[in-house]
């Protein structure tokens, strides 16, 4: 749990994790180059790479030729264990693990090309989240909001649910050398999940409102003398992250207060009992986040890096997950948010098809699958493919440069436009890469 007390603590570092995007607007000066498909984004991030052949990409040639020989010594093909059906007037495929996400099917368009630079997990998901694995960057979240700034002056544009902290976690949601305002605010940890994430110290029991304003004047008129002797860009976020502070105490606890909901929404996202209710409280907070204005919203599920217990670990992972994504978009839709909320599911990288357990797989950055729904992308659409054992994409090649370029787009900003000049060049988040991948635009 994160207290209040913590936050600022963590703010007044610098490079804090609030992302104070009251402020981002201002500071970034910059806004949509043309009219945007989606306000804002929903990022499903499931840590540790989803099989694709388990999820969204069946390979009836390998379950054919199971148990032949692999790649690399010692290794044997593994035919998926799960059965694959067409559904939706769309007729995606989708493994029956996801009986609530298939009847959502004409919603998806699934990415069957995508492929990124490199197989281990702290740099692929340095990638996924920041466009580079090589040097500390901003994350897309921090772009997104330093682009558009926020829709809801009382809360962070950028919000983590259930972040991860291992393998250089907090990198994935720092603003880097952007104005430390668009970093994102983290609520829980992926290590410890919890179903009922709250966030301590909100409220002042010393003060009222009155007095912990005065007292607040006092302070920022300090710290903007140690601005104007300094020129500090920290101290300015520090300033910014103050004001935020003080604002959310009557937001925040409102927005992530779920006791409102009705006992059919909470049943819809499976929040009312396990092995959903973590998952799906999250998820039902992330539509709540996003109905109040926050630009960025990420969610963090663990536990996909499958080597063994395959079998059982795809299970129990689909079975946590599948009732609270259908929920969401399901309730995206009702409420009409979908059509401007760009929801995106996936991992830093694939699966292999052999490995020596004949019960894992292993690693593979040259080919696996993610989804996107809502905010501009073609429903019911399937957009590339991997060879007949799904080892590399073959067709309709998605790099991680180029989605994040297709996101920007379908957000209203253009890749190649969307700049920050630091250490003498200027920045983007693609670096000198990325196309938008026009196919899959509604």
């Amino acid at each position: 749990m994160t207290t209040r007390r913590q936050l600022l603590q963590q703010a007044s570092a610098g490079f804090g994790y609030l992302a104070f995007a009251d402020m981002a607007s201002a500071e970034s000066k910059l806004a949509s180059h043309f009219p945007a498909k989606a306000k804002r984004v929903i990022f499903l991030c499931m840590r540790g790479g989803p099989s694709h052949m388990e999820t969204f990409d069946p390979k009836p040639e390998l379950t054919r030729r199971h148990g032949e020989a692999g790649r690399n010594k010692g290794t044997k093909l593994l035919g998926s264990r799960w059965k694959f059906a067409k559904h939706g007037q769309s007729g995606i495929d989708m493994v029956e693990l996801f009986p609530e996400l298939a009847k959502h099917a004409d919603k998806l368009c699934v990415l069957r090309g995508m492929h990124t630079d490199n197989e281990n997990h702290p740099q692929a998901l340095e990638q996924l989240h920041t466009g580079s694995f090589q040097f500390v960057r901003p994350s897309m979240g921090a772009w997104t909001v330093y682009g558009l700034g926020s829709e809801n002056e009382n809360l962070p544009g950028f919000i983590s649910i259930n972040p991860l902290t291992a393998l250089g976690g907090l990198r994935y949601y720092s603003s880097a050398f952007l104005p430390a305002s668009n970093s994102a605010t983290l609520l829980g940890n992926a290590n410890q999940p919890s179903a009922k994430l709250q966030l301590g110290n909100i409220a002042n029991p010393r003060l009222d409102n009155a007095a912990q304003r005065a007292q607040l004047d006092l302070l920022q008129a300090m710290n903007r003398d140690l601005l104007a002797q300094t020129g500090d860009p920290r101290v300015e976020g520090i300033i910014s992250s103050y004001e935020l502070a003080f604002r959310m105490q009557g937001e925040l606890p409102r927005v992530m207060d779920l006791s409102g909901e009705s006992k059919e929404t909470l049943q819809l996202y499976g929040a009312d009992k396990a092995p959903t209710e973590t998952f799906g409280r999250q998820c039902l907070l992330a539509r709540r986040f996003a109905e109040a204005g926050v630009r960025f919203i990420e969610i963090s599920h663990q536990e996909w890096d499958l080597h063994g217990g395959l079998q059982g670990g795809m299970t129990r992972n689909c079975g946590q997950i599948d009732k609270p994504i259908a929920g969401l978009l399901h309730d995206l839709d009702q409420r009409g948010l979908l059509e401007d909320t760009l929801v995106l599911w996936g991992g830093e990288f694939g699966r292999t098809p052999d490995d020596p357990t004949q019960d894992g797989r292993g690693h593979n950055n040259k080919g696996y699958s993610m989804w996107m729904a809502g905010g501009g992308v073609k429903p019911g659409h399937i957009h590339g493919a991997t060879d007949d054992l799904g080892v590399a994409a073959v067709d309709g090649k998605v790099h991680i440069h180029d989605l994040h370029a297709t996101m920007l787009h379908l957000l209203g900003l253009d890749h190649e436009q969307l700049t920050f000049r630091y250490g003498g060049r200027d920045y983007r988040l693609t670096d000198v890469h990325g196309k938008v991948v026009k196919e899959i635009l509604a």
